[in-house]
């Protein structure tokens, strides 16, 4: 099952093959944050800012998740050689 990024009940992304897919893409806009563990530990684990949340999702019609993969990969490769 597809996965996409959600604010309350608002589907906010696309749909993206797996849940990592997800993460990667809202690490790449910026809405993930590092927060201490529940356990005391000193080292932080990533989290979601605000409200958001990953989900499992159905596609859209005529939405294809591992489409919606290459574009994002495609899109990152192209802004970090115009950051270049």
């Amino acid at each position: 099952m597809p996965y996409a990024l959600f604010c309350n009940e608002a589907k906010l992304s696309k749909s993206y093959p797996t849940e990592a897919d997800v993460w990667w893409l809202a690490k790449q806009s910026g809405l993930v944050v590092d927060a201490a563990t529940d356990e005391g530990k000193p080292a932080p684990r990533p989290v979601l800012d605000n409200d958001y949340e990953i989900r499992p999702c159905r596609p859209e019609p005529q939405e294809d998740p591992a489409q919606n993969k290459l574009d994002a990969e495609r899109q990152a490769q192209h802004d970090i050689q115009f950051l270049s």
